[in-house]
């Protein structure tokens, strides 16, 4: 029988990462199962049938997994992971954040237009904003100004530039999209939410790309929050079953 202190505690939603044997919240993880051709496959949503196994939300992490032959472990069984996995995750994850862009922008919570984004701050029913990777600082700056008359600090709402140009021409059907606002709703929160996997997937990664160029003082609170619990969490054996 296990001791007590080495097992998770009955219904305690943590996974152990296969890599670096810390636990952490599945929010902050990544989950993979086996395919029918017993190669990995990436569970973004968590939402894949089958046993799963977790790793750190990490693009660096998921490459050692690969290099360090995790999965096999993991699952012990032989399995085969693309030596690529790392960057196609990134490139899942992103989507994913520009499909939830795409659903609020449906759902009438997307603003677009430098002028328009001034008088969405203004109003203070925003939820964030969006900079288009590599738009004039120029502008950001306006905007940053903008938010710190409304809310006292250009930090109070979560500002975006994970995505070019023209992805987000292509997430909101209209043309040199540079800047937007989010309005107070469920679809903005939900593009938010995963803008943050995609932000902690790519933190401390030597993959290319951009970063969020700020968030709100809370919103940082809350990114750094898990990692910092994991640091200071005791390391402890056992893979936990997706």
């Amino acid at each position: 029988m296990a001791r007590p202190e080495s097992r998770v505690a009955e219904g305690s939603p943590e996974r152990t990462c296969i890599v670096t044997r810390t636990k952490a919240m599945p929010r902050d993880m990544i989950r993979f199962v086996v395919g029918p051709d017993a190669t990995v496959v990436p569970d973004i949503r968590r939402k894949l049938p089958g046993r799963g196994v977790w790793v750190m939300s990490s693009a660096d992490i998921v490459a050692k997994a690969v290099k360090g032959q995790a999965f096999s472990r993991g699952f012990k069984r032989t399995v085969t992971a693309s030596p690529d996995l790392a960057v196609e995750i990134e490139r899942e994850l992103t989507r994913d954040c520009l499909q939830a862009l795409s659903i609020a922008n449906k759902a009438g919570q997307v603003i677009t237009g430098f002028v328009k984004v001034e008088e969405a701050i203004g109003s203070g029913a925003i939820l964030g904003l969006i900079h288009a990777a590599g738009c004039s600082l120029d502008g950001i700056r306006k905007l940053g100004a903008c938010l710190r008359r409304r809310f006292g600090d250009e930090r109070a709402k979560p500002r975006i530039d994970l995505f070019r140009s023209e992805e987000l021409d292509l997430a909101l059907g209209r043309t040199n999209v540079t800047y937007a606002a989010l309005a107070v709703g469920a679809a903005s929160e939900g593009f938010l939410g995963r803008c943050r996997r995609l932000m902690l997937y790519r933190s401390h990664s030597s993959l290319a790309g951009s970063q969020a160029s700020a968030v709100s003082a809370a919103e940082n609170q809350e990114f750094n929050r898990p990692r910092a619990s994991r640091q200071a969490q005791t390391e402890r054996a056992g893979t936990q079953d997706g």
